[in-house]
Formats: C-alpha cells, sequence, structure tokens
C-alpha cells in the first residue's frame, strides 16, 4: 500500500511538472512565433492571432468536449489521471501567456528567433509530453480525435494522428503564411523525438546489447562476470558457411562499460565477431528495478507501446 501511495505522488508529479513545461513550450515559444505544430496547440496559436483568443482557454474549450466524447465511445479509462494532464496543461499555458503577454523571450527582430522558437519550443513541449506519459496520463487533444477516427476506420492511430495533425497544419499555413507551417513541421520533428527520448530512455540506466560469437565464449563469459558485475546468456547457433555449432553470448552492459566489454573480448579472442546496439530499457539484477518503470509503461487508456510512441511523430495531444 505504502508503495502504491508513492506511486501515485509521483505520477502526479510527473503530470504536473510535465504540463508545465509543455505550457511552457507553447505559451513562451510557439505561440509568441505564430508556429503551428498540429494539435490542439497549433489550433489555439492560430485563433490567438487571428482573433486575440487565449491560447489556453482555447486549448481547454477544445479539449475538455474532446475528453467528454472519448469518455463516452471508449469508457471510464480515460480516467482522472487523463483529465488532470488536459486541465493543468491549459491551465498553465494561460498562466504563462497572461505572465508574458503571449511575447515570449525573443525579440522576432529576424528569422532566426522564429527558428530558435520552433526547436526550443518542440524540445520543450516534447519534453513535458514524455514526463506526463511517464505517469501513464496525457494532455488529451487530438489524439483523442485520431483515435476515434481509427475505431471506425481502417487506420491506424498514428496515421490517423498524423492527418489530423496534417490538416492543422494546412490551416496554419493558410492563416498564418506557408513558412509559419515549415517552421512547424520543424517543431513536430523536434517534439517528437524529444518524447521518444523521455518516455524510453529518461529514468533507466542506458545500456548497449552486446552479441558475441567466439570459440573463447567460456572466458569472455567469466570476465563478464568478475569485471564487469554483469552476466551474460549463452545461446546456441549454427553458422551457415560451416554447418558447425556456433556459441554466442548475449550481454547487456551500461553505456560506461562498453568498452571495457570490447576490450575483454579484443584480448580473449581478436578474431571474435561482435555486434552491438542500443537497449531502450535494461530492467531487473545490476540496472533499473522493472517497479520504478512500469507507470511509464501503462496507460489508463490502452497499454503504451514503443510502436506507439514511434507512429505519432505529428505527436502528440496537443
Amino acid at each position: 500500500m505504502k508503495y502504491l501511495n508513492g506511486r501515485k505522488i509521483r505520477d502526479y508529479l510527473y503530470i504536473i511538472v510535465g504540463t508545465a513545461i509543455t505550457a511552457a513550450g507553447v505559451a513562451l515559444f510557439l505561440t509568441p512565433g505564430k508556429i503551428v505544430s498540429g494539435g490542439v496547440n497549433g489550433i489555439a496559436t492560430i485563433f490567438f492571432h487571428l482573433f486575440g483568443w487565449d491560447t489556453g482557454l482555447v486549448i481547454l474549450l477544445i479539449s475538455v468536449p474532446l475528453f467528454i466524447i472519448g469518455m463516452k465511445i471508449f469508457g471510464p479509462m480515460y480516467g482522472v489521471k487523463c483529465l488532470a494532464g488536459t486541465l493543468l496543461f491549459a491551465l498553465f499555458t494561460s498562466l504563462f501567456g497572461m505572465l508574458t503577454g503571449y511575447n515570449g523571450l525573443l525579440p522576432y527582430a529576424d528569422r532566426m528567433d522564429t527558428m530558435l522558437s520552433a526547436i526550443f519550443g518542440g524540445v520543450l513541449y516534447g519534453s513535458g509530453i514524455g514526463i506526463v506519459m511517464r505517469s501513464g496520463s496525457n494532455t488529451g487533444g487530438t489524439d483523442i480525435i485520431a483515435q476515434i477516427i481509427s475505431k471506425y476506420t481502417p487506420l491506424p492511430v498514428g496515421t490517423s494522428l498524423l492527418i489530423v495533425d496534417g490538416c492543422v497544419v494546412i490551416f496554419g499555413a493558410v492563416f498564418l503564411g506557408f513558412d509559419r507551417a515549415l517552421f512547424g513541421i520543424i517543431a513536430m520533428y523536434c517534439t517528437s523525438q524529444m518524447i521518444n527520448f523521455m518516455v524510453m530512455k529518461i529514468g533507466t540506466k542506458q545500456a548497449k546489447t552486446a552479441y558475441i560469437v567466439s570459440e573463447k565464449y567460456h572466458e569472455i563469459g567469466k570476465r563478464i562476470i568478475d569485471e564487469l558485475h554483469h552476466g551474460a546468456t549463452e545461446i546456441r547457433g549454427r553458422g551457415i558457411f560451416t554447418g558447425q555449432e556456433r556459441p554466442m553470448l548475449l550481454a547487456v552492459v551500461p553505456n560506461q562499460k562498453i568498452n571495457h566489454l570490447l576490450s575483454i573480448v579484443h584480448e580473449e579472442d581478436s578474431n571474435a565477431f561482435v555486434f552491438i546496439h542500443e537497449a531502450y530499457y535494461a530492467l531487473g539484477n545490476g540496472f533499473v528495478r522493472i517497479d520504478k518503470v512500469v507507470g511509464a509503461l501503462n496507460t489508463e487508456i490502452k497499454p503504451l507501446t514503443k510502436q506507439d510512441i514511434n507512429a505519432k511523430s505529428g505527436m502528440k495531444n496537443r
């Protein structure tokens, strides 16, 4: 029970901090720079510059009805945390907007200021969304429309979201100028990259997965245990060319130990074959306990997968 309460507190802290960072990206960079990066915040930016309507208020007026529609279609699984993310995002956006008059932090004397707004606005927006997603929540918005489209058509959610966000960017090009839409695409790319980074890496020890094919696998395995204090898994395979059985070691080690691992392999068998790739998560013995990150992998809407995250390039629930 104590652990569950601690996890709830952590999740709501993620929501508060994440929505504040997301709102800062919108109110301090994207809206002042007239950058339409898709989603509800893109619509709100268009309304602000056309009619002078407060960006946070527009986000609230659009997001809450979408949330209610989502509740009716998908049921109560949307939950309190998702509503909290929606409301806090709108509130923080209005707060930052009132403090700065939506004038931002840059003078906008030339296009370089707009470019910086697209980059830093996208980075902040994506970072905040990623932090909120780690709590198993979201900030509402166009992802709900995408989920509805996906429910009633053959289109997957990622494609539906790109279509919805693409329409918002097109409206931005019509009302605020083609160049603003291009800057918006830059912001969308930065957003998607930061969401991937925050959800998949922050809060874990980044690691590498090494596959080692060598006749000296016993010696290499022993040194991995003795010197790196990590384990390895022996995998039996068969070489296609020789037809002989070839033992292979699979070892997951922190980034800072990968050079040591390669030195061990080289010293034991200079003819060994090694290939290495990123391990997005390394959980369990020697790494982060799995219960510390389980909240980042599950939402109250549906399980969050790496495919879902990468599919939402436009990205997400503005």
